[in-house]
C-alpha cells in the first residue's frame, strides 16, 4: 500500500480543522437554543422498530423532539432555563393516538344518565328518573350504557316504561354499543314519527302485537332518525362537550383524538366549530364525517378555511411564522383568525381540528352484524334465518370511493361481520379498476370478523382494521354464542395480521367501550380474556409490544401522521405520555392496571394525575 502524500496529509489537518470548527459553531448554535425540557431516569421507550428500543434521554425544544439518545448528549442540550425531568423509574412513551372513537358523542354522553351495569330494567328506570330531575326544561331526558341482553328481562325498555320516566318530555336510552335503544312517545312525537312510518332501510322500530303500533325498541338507522332531532347544546353546554371530553381522552395518556362519526346529531358541526373559534382543544382532534353529512362537512370545512386562511407553497412557514408574530404584537384581534401555532405547522389542522375522513356504517353490532352465514344462536327477538343488517347499497359505497380514492379524504368504513368485509372490499376492487392504485389507506373499522381470504386480501387494497380489543372482555362469550365458535376464535384477528406484518391498530369506540382507555386495549389485545374466563381465540394474542405499537405507530400511520406522531424520533412532535410502570415488564393480566401519570402535547404538560 503507497504511503499518504504530504499534500493528501495538509488536506486531513484543513478537513480536521473545518470539522472541529463545525462542532465549535454546531454547539455555539445549541447553547443559544437550549432545550426546554430534558427527561432521565426511567425507560425511555421509542415505539420504533420491530423490537423495544430504549434511549437514555430525550429533549424537547419548541414543541418537537430535539434529540433522543445517551444521556451525555442530552445533557448538552441544556440551558440555565431548561427543565430537567427525573422519571424516577416510571416510563415514558409516545403520546397514545384515538384511531377509532367519538369525542364529540362522548362529551354529550357525559352530560347524560350513566346506564352502564343496570341489572334490570327497574333499575334503568330508577337512574333515568333520578337524571330527570337534574335536565333543565326543555332539554331531553336520555341516558347511554345499558345492554339488553345482560338485563334481567333480556329486552329494551318499552314505550310505556319510558313514558313514567317524564310525562310529555322525550326520553330515549341508547345501548352500549349506539346501534340500539328506545324512546318513549313524546320521542316518537319529537320526531315525527308514529305507527304508519315504515322501516328505514338498515334498521327497523320494534312494533306491538297489532304489528303496527311503536313498542319502544329501535335499532340502526331507525335510532338514528330518533337522536339526531336531540336539541342542540349552546353556550356553556356546548364548550363543556370539548372541553370535558379532552380531559377525558387525556386521562388516558392520548394526545390525538377522533371523532368518527361527526353528525350523529344536527349540532355536532356547531359544536366542533365552536371548538375551532373558542380554542378549547389542548390535543388534536381528528374528524370523520358521518356519510349522510359529507356535504355539510364540506361547506364547513370551506367556511373554516375561509376564515382562518393558511399560507401555502415553499415559503408557507416563514411567512406562517411571520403572521403569528404580526398577531401577538396586535394584541390579540389578528390572534383569533390564525391557524393555531403548531411545530409541525401541519396545515390540514385548524385549532387542533382535522377534517380527515367519512364514516360509512355498512353493519351494526354484534347483535346485528351483517354475515354472509346465518348466526349460530340468532339475538333476543330474532327468527328464522337471521344474517344481520346490511345499512347501505353497494352503489352508495361505491359512488363514494370513487369521490374520495385519490383525495387526502380516507373512507372510515364500520364492519363486524364478513359480509360487509366484502362489500368494502368490492367497493376498493372496483375503485382501483377505474382509478388505480392509491395510498387511500381505507380503515375497517373493527373488522371484527373477517375470513382468511379476506384477510389474504388486505395488503392489495392497502387496508387497515381497527380492532375494538376491550370488546372482548365484555363481549366475548356473546359472541361465541351468537356467532358461534370458528367466527367467534377468530374474530379481532391481531395475531394473524401480526404473523403476515399487516398493520392493524386498537381503538376503544368510546363511549361504547365505556371509556376511551387506552393501556385496557392493549391489556386485551395480549391476553383476550372474557368476562367468564374463557381466552377467547388465543391464536389471536399478540406481545405487548406489538399491542403498544396499534396504539402509537401504527396509529399513527392509519391516521396518516406517521411523519410527526407515533414513535419518539428527533423532529416529531412531543407528544408523550408517562405511565407509572412499563407495560412490557409487568404481568401481561396487570397491563390495563397501570396509571397513566402525565399526558404531553407538543412538550408542555396537558393532564397530570397529581392535578
Amino acid at each position: 500500500m503507497p504511503l499518504p502524500s504530504p499534500e493528501h496529509g495538509a488536506r486531513r489537518a484543513v478537513a480536521a480543522a473545518l470539522v472541529a470548527v463545525t462542532a465549535t459553531l454546531a454547539t455555539a448554535a445549541v447553547r443559544a437554543q437550549p432545550a426546554q425540557t430534558i427527561y432521565v431516569g426511567g425507560d425511555i421507550l421509542t415505539m420504533k422498530g420491530p423490537r423495544p428500543t430504549y434511549v437514555q434521554a430525550l429533549a424537547v425544544r419548541d414543541g418537537k423532539i430535539a434529540y433522543v439518545g445517551q444521556k451525555a448528549g442530552a445533557m448538552r442540550l441544556r440551558g440555565p432555563s431548561t427543565e430537567l425531568v427525573d422519571l424516577k423509574g416510571r416510563t415514558l412513551l409516545p403520546g397514545f393516538i384515538d384511531a377509532h372513537g367519538h369525542f364529540v358523542y362522548t362529551g354529550k354522553n357525559l352530560m347524560d344518565a350513566d346506564l352502564f351495569g343496570s341489572v334490570d330494567v327497574a333499575e334503568l328506570l330508577a337512574r333515568m328518573k333520578a337524571h330527570a330531575a337534574k335536565v333543565p326544561e326543555g332539554a331531553w331526558i336520555v341516558g347511554f350504557g345499558y345492554l339488553s341482553r345482560s338485563l334481567k328481562e333480556n329486552r329494551a325498555p318499552t314505550v310505556e316504561e319510558l313514558d313514567s320516566v317524564a310525562t310529555g318530555r322525550p326520553v330515549l336510552v341508547v345501548d352500549s354499543s349506539g346501534h340500539l335503544g328506545a324512546g318513549n312517545s313524546a320521542a316518537f312525537r319529537a320526531a315525527g314519527i308514529d305507527g304508519s312510518t315504515p322501516d328505514p332501510e338498515g334498521g327497523s322500530f320494534t312494533r306491538k302485537a297489532d304489528g303496527r303500533s311503536l313498542a319502544g325498541p329501535m335499532e340502526e338507522t331507525a335510532l338514528n332518525a330518533v337522536r339526531k332531532l336531540r336539541p342542540p347544546f349552546t353556550g356553556e353546554l356546548a364548550d363543556r362537550v370539548a372541553v370535558d371530553a379532552s380531559r377525558l381522552w387525556m386521562s388516558y395518556g392520548q394526545t390525538t383524538a377522533m371523532e368518527c362519526g361527526l353528525g350523529l346529531g344536527d349540532d355536532d358541526f356547531d359544536l366542533v366549530r365552536n371548538a375551532i373559534d373558542r380554542q378549547l382543544l389542548p390535543i388534536d382532534l381528528y374528524v370523520c364525517a358521518k356519510d349522510s353529512t359529507v356535504d355539510k362537512a364540506a361547506e364547513v370545512a370551506r367556511q373554516v378555511r375561509r376564515d382562518y386562511p393558511v399560507p401555502t407553497g415553499d415559503a408557507a412557514d416563514g411567512r406562517q411564522r411571520a403572521l403569528v408574530d404580526q398577531a401577538l404584537a396586535s394584541g390579540g384581534g389578528m390572534r383569533e383568525r390564525l391557524l393555531a401555532v403548531r411545530p409541525d405547522l401541519d396545515q390540514r389542522y385548524v385549532n387542533r381540528v382535522r377534517l380527515g375522513g367519512v364514516k360509512f356504517w355498512l353493519d351494526g353490532s354484534v347483535d346485528t352484524a351483517w354475515f354472509s352465514e346465518p348466526y349460530t344462536t340468532n339475538p333476543p327477538g330474532k327468527t328464522g334465518t337471521y344474517t344481520g343488517f346490511q345499512q347501505i347499497p353497494d352503489e352508495v359505497v361505491q359512488a363514494a370511493f370513487d369521490r374520495y380514492w385519490k383525495t387526502g379524504v380516507q373512507m372510515n368504513l364500520h364492519m363486524n361481520g364478513d359480509a360487509a368485509v366484502d362489500q368494502a372490499l368490492r367497493a376498493i376492487d372496483r375503485a382501483i379498476a377505474r382509478h388505480g392504485p392509491a395510498d387511500h389507506r381505507p380503515v375497517f373499522v373493527h373488522g371484527a370478523y373477517m375470513r382468511p381470504d379476506q384477510i389474504a386480501r388486505l395488503k392489495s387494497v392497502g387496508a387497515v382494521p381497527s380492532f375494538l380489543t376491550s370488546s372482548i372482555v365484555t363481549g366475548g362469550d356473546a359472541v361465541l354464542r351468537l356467532w358461534g365458535a370458528a367466527r367467534g376464535t377468530t374474530a379481532l384477528a391481531a395475531g394473524t395480521l401480526s404473523r403476515k406484518q399487516l398493520p392493524f391498530t386498537f381503538s376503544h369506540d368510546a363511549p361504547v367501550s365505556p371509556q376511551p382507555w387506552i393501556l385496557a386495549l392493549v391489556d386485551a389485545g395480549v391476553n383476550r380474556i372474557a368476562a367468564s374466563g374463557r381466552v377467547v381465540g388465543p391464536d389471536e394474542r399478540v406481545s405487548p409490544y406489538i399491542a403498544l405499537k396499534a396504539v402509537t405507530e401504527m396509529a399513527a400511520w392509519q391516521i396518516k401522521e406517521e411523519k410527526t406522531k407515533g414513535t419518539l424520533e428527533p423532529g416529531k412532535l412531543a407528544d408523550m405520555v408517562i405511565l407509572g410502570a412499563n407495560p412490557l415488564k409487568v404481568p401481561p393480566r396487570t397491563i390495563k392496571d397501570i396509571p397513566v401519570l402525565q399526558t404531553v402535547k407538543e412538550g408542555r404538560v396537558v393532564w397530570s394525575a397529581a392535578k
